[in-house]
């Protein structure tokens, strides 16, 4: 089983312009590449705040929390943000805060996890098994135009509506209980054509839906942009069009003024930019896709606070 390789490490670091005496949030600890980088930017009067749903990663965290009193992290998803912020009394403006999404390279080779079918194991993709309803207890139990819905939205899959008929007859024979169970399903009505396997979107989008990642990605950028102070940096890696066309509006529309009023001699305070875009879309470069092929999806996008 690989690490995790953290992407645009040296991007991220000038995105976030970390500051030695900064206060900074890491909303995707993972294993820590991106807090460790951090970390050594920061002097003794530096802080840094970290969230994850998985209990393993939050494991390593608190392993690194344990030799580094500048860092804490807490067990949450990033949808509620401002609740563990303010918590820590972090209240008078955060400096920067990054989020990686999507899921690491432990979680995809982990087979107990089943965020794979690379790997034969039980069918859960929750990234805090502890919570909610597990991929193989919604996929038995859900009508098959709610799955053909979430595979068509959150897949972007254009053999949805095939896909969850197969889904849907394969499990009145057995349920639908492992990632094999799954990709055979999928494999059934979708042979094997190229290098790509037919079930890549079907395991995407189903993570995705029971997950809630868009909408907690929604959700955490706007707790986001109130906790940042006038200056401060928001650095987000999506690796799904989904999320980017999500992150890439929310830059855009928080750093112009709202159209229904831009025409006014003077543009009310509340309707003025609340970010500023700093560059465009950054993507790896040839050095660090030779090292780490994972990295060629990944977009980063950067704003700061307005004053």
């Amino acid at each position: 089983m690989q690490g995790h390789v953290p992407v645009l490490l040296d991007e991220v670091l000038h995105g976030l312009a970390v500051r030695p005496d900064g206060t900074y949030v890491d909303a995707t600890f993972g294993r820590g590449g991106h807090s460790r980088m951090i970390l050594g930017a920061l002097g003794p009067r530096g802080r840094l705040l970290a969230l994850d749903q998985d209990p393993d990663a939050v494991r390593v965290g608190r392993e690194l929390a344990q030799a580094d009193s500048r860092f804490a992290i807490e067990q949450e998803s990033f949808g509620r943000l401002r609740r563990i912020v303010e918590a820590q009394g972090l209240t008078s403006g955060v400096d920067g805060i990054l989020f990686d999404l999507g899921v690491s390279s432990p979680q995809l080779d982990t087979p107990e996890r089943g965020f794979s079918f690379q790997h034969e194991g039980p069918l859960d993709m929750r990234m805090d098994p502890a919570s909610g309803p597990s991929a193989a207890d919604w996929l038995n139990a859900a009508d098959e135009r709610e799955i053909a819905g979430v595979l068509r939205r959150l897949g972007e899959e254009p053999a949805a509506g095939r896909i969850a008929r197969a889904i849907c007859a394969q499990r009145q024979r057995q349920p639908i209980l492992t990632t094999t169970d799954l990709a055979a399903a999928v494999l059934a009505v979708m042979p094997r054509r190229g290098p790509r396997h037919p079930a890549t979107r079907v395991f995407q989008a189903i993570r995705i839906f029971i997950n809630r990642e868009l909408e907690a990605l929604e959700a955490g950028l706007l707790q986001a942009l109130d906790l940042l102070g006038s200056g401060g940096r928001l650095c987000v890696i999506s690796f799904h069009s989904l999320e980017d066309r999500i992150a890439k509006r929310f830059l855009r529309d928080h750093s112009r003024v709202d159209p229904a009023l831009d025409q006014l001699p003077v543009v009310p305070e509340s309707a003025r930019p609340r970010l500023r875009l700093i560059g465009g879309a950054i993507h790896a470069g040839a050095a660090e896709l030779a090292r780490n092929p994972r990295a060629r999806s990944a977009v980063l996008r950067v704003a700061e606070k307005c004053a």
